[in-house]
């Protein structure tokens, strides 16, 4: 093993291609919707255990900025994990595995996502 090969250690430094954000952002988003599905549980649990529980949980839903950003959050993860995982089965029938479509798809991706994610955050506010 050659010891003179350079060491990158700043992080900073290193430039990611948009193939691996949107691989890691799919990934991320993931572990989003699992912790986010806690919150909905229970508010769905609340909502279905009275007439009080579910005016609770409406209330809460509409007059809670925290409560909304969470929704929003989650529903944000969901679309772009959704749009991802499309993409995704693209590329198990063989389409974007080349360099240059495969970067066109993640730019596609990541576009068509954040226009989900904005409409979304319009429909909960």
């Amino acid at each position: 093993m050659n010891k003179k090969r350079p060491v990158n250690l700043d992080i900073s430094t290193i430039s990611m291609p948009v193939t691996a954000i949107v691989s890691i952002l799919h990934r991320v988003t993931g572990i989003i919707l699992f912790v986010g599905l806690v919150f909905l549980f229970y508010a769905f649990d609340t909502s279905l255990s009275s007439q009080q529980g579910f005016d609770q949980v409406v209330d809460v839903l509409q007059t809670s900025f925290l409560a909304k950003f969470v929704v929003w959050g989650v529903v944000s993860a969901l679309m772009y994990h959704f749009v991802a995982g499309v993409k995704h089965l693209f590329m198990d029938l063989g389409h974007f595995e080349e360099l240059e479509s495969g970067r066109a798809a993640a730019k596609a991706n990541l576009v068509i996502a954040v226009v989900l994610i904005l409409l979304a955050g319009v429909w909960i506010w």
